[in-house]
């Protein structure tokens, strides 16, 4: 015979009352629940791992608060998507992306381009993908018409139906984020050249 089912009221009663090896047991038991969550609301900059253990410290620390008016599961949950969201929004408030954050082959692509020259067809996968990471640092409206006008290569008149704006406005919004997409460009170009 195995092991009894886990019991995990009995398991946060234990916990309130500093049970190490109850806390232990229910990381264990929520730790797939909880990644599972980190990992749909995660950004490539936050490492998966950090989220998870604010998620379990925020819990630990506020289980007080819980009352068993729902399930422990999705109590947990909702701390969960609020830490995973929360760790989004602060890196929305400084959208920049770093050379760290770059893995070899983008880093090869974007010296390759700084330097003036083209990507290798190897490097045009990563400079795909360092586009994404670059795109990744606009808010929501200019990623769109980036999206649209340079990587779709569709016209003003129609960026202006798809989205409804006004023509002034989607020129305007075009050349605010080419610049914003410059500035990230020139901080790495700067960095290079450390």
């Amino acid at each position: 015979m195995g092991e009894p089912p886990f019991d995990l009221a009995a398991c946060v009663a234990r916990v309130r009352q500093r049970d190490e090896e109850a806390a232990s047991r229910m990381v264990e038991h929520l730790y797939p629940l909880v990644i599972k969550i980190v990992r749909a609301h995660r950004s490539p900059r936050l490492a998966e791992e950090d989220v998870a253990q604010e998620i379990f410290l925020r819990v630990f620390a506020k289980l007080d608060q819980y009352r068993g008016e729902v399930a422990f599961e999705h109590w947990v949950s909702r701390v969960a998507v609020n830490v995973s969201l929360n760790a989004l929004r602060s890196l929305k408030c400084r959208p920049e992306l770093r050379w760290a954050d770059l893995n070899e082959a983008e880093a090869e692509a974007l010296g390759a381009t700084l330097a003036g020259g083209e990507p290798s067809a190897e490097q045009s996968v990563a400079a795909r993908d360092l586009v994404e990471k670059l795109l990744d640092c606009l808010n929501p409206e200019d990623r769109l018409v980036i999206s649209l006008m340079d990587l779709e290569e569709r016209s003003v008149a129609e960026v202006r139906r798809i989205t409804g704006w006004s023509e002034a406005m989607v020129k305007v919004r075009a050349f605010r984020a080419r610049r914003k997409l410059r500035k990230h460009l020139e901080r790495f170009q700067r960095r290079e050249n450390l």
